[in-house]
């Protein structure tokens, strides 16, 4: 891969435009409010990103867990979707909690017919506190509906041992998962670290050009609800502005780690990050 040249534009505004980018977030709504829809709009509210919104869903959660949720027709996921693209034209796109087959078919025929281009797919399939998110049906429809048209897919380890049928337990696993992914048709792959038992995190992004790792000491905390989202929005933020895919990880990876070690401590289970973090300052950005 290309070496990266970093940026310090994170909180400027697109140059003689005067207005924001515009990223839509399809994701599930949590009540909460660490994860999901909220989470995604928070980060892109941190990038100086204007964020739009399509619900697939709707959960009644807390940090201690699910305890309700309500998928929505996928007629109405797509309706939510076209205002959004009609008007407001976002610049990236980002997808979440898909729930179902049905909805993963809407969401992969609105994007082909509306040509979104820096498709971030995190393939949510299971919350932090391990309830289910995704119809273990609509695994086989993500691969083959959705992959396809990602720029960039983010799943953690258990989510790409799911869309691959490897076991993964190292690096060269991670190699292996993400190639297969790349395979199926997506651009990229970032094959997210945090689910082994390591004291350092890798987190692996490949390509058709190659491989980068970024590698940093574990941060031990209960905090963690929402890292998942927060991750791809920061990235789909990033794309929206401009950036190219590696300097977006990399920006992206950076302001999680921030917003996970200054997580605000609330909750009596896996809280929710700080979304008020600034990546560190060894991204070169303040």
């Amino acid at each position: 891969m290309a070496h990266v040249t970093r940026s310090t534009v994170l909180l400027q505004q697109p140059p003689g435009t005067g207005r924001p980018p515009v990223a839509l977030s399809i994701a599930g709504s949590d009540s909460g409010g660490g994860a999901g829809i909220q989470a995604d709009l928070k980060t892109f509210h941190a990038f100086r990103v204007f964020g739009a919104t399509a619900i697939t869903a709707v959960t009644a959660q807390n940090t201690r867990g699910v305890l309700g949720v309500r998928v929505l027709e996928p007629a109405f996921v797509r309706e939510q979707i076209d205002a959004v693209c009609q008007d407001l034209h976002p610049a990236a796109t980002k997808t979440g909690m898909l729930a179902t087959a049905a909805i993963i078919e809407t969401v992969s025929d609105a994007v082909t017919d509306h040509a979104l281009e820096r498709v971030v797919v995190d393939p949510v399939m299971v919350a932090t506190s391990g309830d289910p998110l995704l119809d273990p049906a609509a695994v086989h429809t993500l691969i083959g509906r959705l992959l396809p048209l990602a720029t960039l897919v983010t799943p953690n380890l258990p989510e790409a041992e799911l869309l691959t049928g490897l076991t993964i337990t190292d690096e060269q696993g991670m190699h292996a998962a993400a190639r297969q992914i790349i395979d199926r048709g997506a651009g990229a792959v970032l094959v997210k670290g945090g689910h082994t038992r390591s004291g350092e995190v890798v987190d692996l992004l490949c390509d058709a050009s190659g491989a980068r790792s970024w590698r940093g000491p574990r941060i031990e905390t209960r905090h963690t609800h929402g890292t998942g989202c927060t991750l791809s929005a920061a990235i789909a933020a990033r794309l929206a502005s401009g950036a190219p895919l590696e300097a977006a990880v990399d920006v992206a990876i950076s302001y999680t780690r921030e917003a996970i070690a200054s997580a605000p401590g609330l909750g009596g289970g896996h809280g929710p990050l700080n979304h008020w973090a600034r990546p560190a300052r060894e991204s070169g950005l303040e």
